[in-house]
């Protein structure tokens, strides 16, 4: 299953999302440079439990590369699916959780994610000498706070049955519980070997659960009302869901398009996708200049078929958001 989206809105642009996302991107094309198969830099670089327990190992690193082992092994990924599979999960899930921690606040949330998922991972393998590397455990983390936050949120997921792609929307806590059910069993019948620390995954999991409940009762700054001011979305998602609704004779269905004061104004272009019933997963749809709320827009053909009548049409009720 892969996730294409959430339709949970996010009003503010997540820039620690993007920054992160950034570094990322930095140490993997140094990465590169360096060989994605470079063991020394990983030794280096990655969480290794042995750095901290083995005197034989131990005595090779200093104490200053033992703690900042802790942060870089993070930004570290074994390959491009790796590195792109953790960026996509982070792009998809951490712009809502920006968007309730406020961007500084998120930044310090991953982190600690991250440092805690890997404490996890080394409690739990306390000698072993492989290197963990990547992302996973602080987006786990994340993961886990949008499992709390937005459980009732759906996830437009992508189904690949065969060769042919199914897009249907999955409850959040449906994804996620599923998502953190595999991570744990993979983690309990591998005792962590197989190469992928999936104990980190669990643990920074339970990290993002316990970190967003904690930050409840910090105290605000007004920090993060004063970044929004600037981050807040000036557009649309360019994907959307649709859910439709029957209308109370015939083959008509009805559903809602949402677009920004500025799209509503100058126009934009929009993808949709219709779950269940549709043979075509993404239709492209133009929304013209001007358009007002309320507004409906007809898509001729595109409603049910009923026996004796013919094709019935979908209607999109304009919506606009942060209407000025």
């Amino acid at each position: 299953m892969i996730p294409i989206r959430d339709n949970q809105p996010s009003q503010t642009m997540p820039v620690a999302v993007y920054g992160i996302i950034a570094a990322n991107l930095l140490v993997f094309l140094f990465q590169v440079q360096a060989g994605l198969d470079n063991q020394a830099y990983f030794y280096r670089y990655g969480l290794v439990p042995g750095k901290y327990t083995v005197t034989e190992m131990s005595r090779h690193f200093s104490f200053l590369n033992q703690l900042f082992s802790m942060v870089s092994y993070m930004f570290l990924h074994g390959g491009f699916w790796h590195f792109l599979g953790n960026m996509w999960f982070l792009y998809i899930f951490g712009d809502n959780i920006e968007g309730h921690l406020g961007s500084l606040r998120f930044l310090g949330f991953y982190l600690l994610c991250g440092l805690l998922s890997g404490m996890f991972h080394f409690l739990l393998n306390p000698v072993s000498m492989v290197p963990t590397i990547g992302a996973s455990g602080a987006i786990a983390g994340v993961m886990g706070a949008y499992f709390l936050l937005y459980p009732r949120s759906r996830i437009l997921t992508l189904v690949p049955i065969i060769i042919i792609p199914m897009f249907i929307q999955i409850p959040a806590f449906v994804f996620l519980g599923f998502w953190f059910l595999m991570q744990f069993l993979n983690a309990a019948g591998s005792g962590g070997g197989a190469g992928i620390a999936w104990w980190a995954h669990v643990g920074g999991f339970i990290a993002g659960l316990l970190l967003v409940k904690l930050e409840k009762k910090l105290p605000s700054t007004g920090t993060r009302e004063k970044i929004q001011k600037f981050t807040r979305k000036k557009h649309t998602p360019k994907l959307q869901a649709i859910v439709t609704r029957p209308a109370s004779q015939g083959g008509d269905l009805h559903g809602q398009i949402e677009v920004s004061s500025l799209e509503a104004l100058a126009g934009a272009k929009k993808i949709i996708t219709i779950p269940w019933g549709f043979y075509k997963p993404l239709y492209r749809i133009t929304i013209p200049p001007g358009i007002r709320q309320g507004t409906k827009l007809r898509l001729a053909g595109m409603g049910r078929t009923l026996p004796g009548q013919p094709k019935g049409d979908l209607f999109l009720t304009v919506q606009i958001k942060n209407a000025i």
